[in-house]
């Protein structure tokens, strides 16, 4: 049996009802929590919004209007890419880089103003969406005010002179050894969550920023607003300690590229599953992807790390992982098969929606299986073929989500040891993602295309 890959169609997912409490879906308390994080993220996803290039007018209201596709293709929480005004001073380009940040409670004039920022903010929660910003907290843009009315607030070199972080010559690097700047950061991301409404933080190389203003900024955002959802760009299990929701799957996201290109197998998926298990806590969720801005405009993903057909399973693996939270990177769904600039101005174009439905079925599957929650259990299939097909499950109670992928470019007849396999459960309506109907029981084998995949899902 071969799964038809980009049908145009809807499966129709039964929205089951969680028999256990702890992985409701939709709490009515805003406030619940489910195993230490905000219960609306345990089986939400995220949709990185790219306000320059997303439309050729790269505001605000021109994104707007494309709310109502985005609902339509199941996504729940937008995350926005820095959306405060740029330094001028060294800036890069022409339009220099969103992460050399000039005043962190201002709007970028060529995104609009504040007015439009709330009226987004209104309108996506008006639709059901969750909003999150992305934050730049471990160093500002090289003409930031601070730098003329809070000098001390910048790490300096031996003459004195504000340095930059690392290469980046449009940044002065802060000094989170300054109590006040401590305070002063605090209050301004506090400014979002109370003045514009806003769910969460993508906080940027959330490594740079001390262990004591995390634990004590952390502290006061859940204070403001605690349901608020944290992401910290790093893969460093520290930042977990302090209080982040998740961090970034960048091994896991490392060793899908390898396979992608054949340099590896597929059961070293397992090894960076063992190592990540091991050194995270045990509540400790993941923001797995195929693509991100960086990548994109660095790294050629996912258009060339993960070419053609060859993106499909790891799409899917994204989506259905444990601890995992997936990442939509805006313009995968078209898909934009380019690196967009990130110092110019270069619109992403829609139009297609080629990945669009394939999209829509996995966020549906993850939105009304408790099976694909953040926290419910996962399970390694034994097939007979473990360098070329990936296979696991996912289950919470009853419900149940079953994975094959094939991570090779030829096609496997795959058959799967039946030990353990009645842990599944009985024969019941299970349902195959992409196909109308049921089966009433898992099949033992799959002719599988290459780079071809099976979702079933109870």
């Amino acid at each position: 049996m071969q799964l038809k890959q980009f049908l145009p169609y809807m499966l129709l997912f039964a929205a089951f009802s969680c028999k256990n409490s702890d992985l409701q879906t939709n709490p009515a308390d805003s406030t619940a929590h489910i195993d230490g994080h905000p219960a609306w993220i345990m089986q939400g996803n995220i949709y990185e919004v790219n306000v320059r290039q997303y439309t050729k007018e790269g505001t605000f209201r021109a994104f707007a209007q494309h709310l109502d596709r985005l609902k339509e293709m199941e996504v729940q929480t937008l995350w926005f890419m820095p959306i405060n005004p740029i330094s001028k001073l060294e800036r890069k380009g022409t339009l220099g880089s969103y992460y050399a940040v000039a005043d962190y409670t201002a709007i970028n004039p060529e995104y609009g103003n504040m007015e439009d920022w709330k009226e987004l903010v209104r309108q996506a929660h008006e639709k059901g969406f969750k909003v999150m910003i992305d934050w730049v907290p471990n160093h500002t843009g090289a003409d930031h005010y601070w730098l003329q009315k809070h000098p001390d607030f910048y790490v300096k070199d031996s003459t004195g002179k504000p340095v930059s972080q690392f290469d980046w010559t449009d940044t002065r690097k802060l000094n989170f050894a300054n109590a006040e700047l401590r305070d002063t950061m605090m209050a301004q991301m506090k400014f979002w969550v109370t003045e514009t409404g806003i769910d969460g933080f993508r906080c940027d190389y959330a490594v740079g920023p001390s262990r004591q203003f995390w634990k004590e900024c952390v502290k006061q955002l859940k204070a403001a607003k605690p349901d608020i959802f944290l992401l910290a760009e790093t893969d460093s299990a520290w930042l977990h300690d302090m209080g982040f929701d998740a961090t970034y799957a960048w091994p896991e996201f490392g060793m899908m590229k390898l396979i992608a290109a054949g340099k590896r197998k597929a059961a070293a998926f397992d090894s960076v599953l063992h190592f990540t298990d091991s050194v995270l806590p045990a509540n400790a969720l993941r923001l797995f992807f195929t693509s991100n801005h960086d990548e994109n405009s660095w790294n050629k993903a996912d258009y060339a790390t993960m070419p053609g057909a060859s993106h499909e399973p790891f799409m899917v693996l994204t989506q259905t992982m444990k601890r995992s939270i997936p990442l939509v990177y805006g313009g995968q769904e078209e898909p934009v098969l380019r690196a967009i600039p990130f110092f110019e101005k270069d619109s992403m174009g829609f139009g297609r929606y080629l990945r669009a439905p394939m999209y829509r079925q996995l966020l549906a599957l993850r939105k009304n299986n408790p099976a694909l929650a953040g926290n419910a259990s996962f399970t390694k299939l034994v097939t007979d073929k473990p360098g070329e097909v990936y296979g696991y499950y996912r289950r919470a109670g009853d419900h149940l989500v079953w994975v094959l992928l094939n991570l090779s470019g030829t096609a496997q007849k795959v058959s799967m040891d039946r030990t353990g396999m009645s842990a599944i459960g009985a024969e019941g309506d299970y349902h195959l993602l992409g196909q109308n109907g049921t089966l009433k029981t898992i099949p033992a084998s799959y002719d599988l295309k290459p780079w071809g995949w099976v979702v079933i899902s109870k």
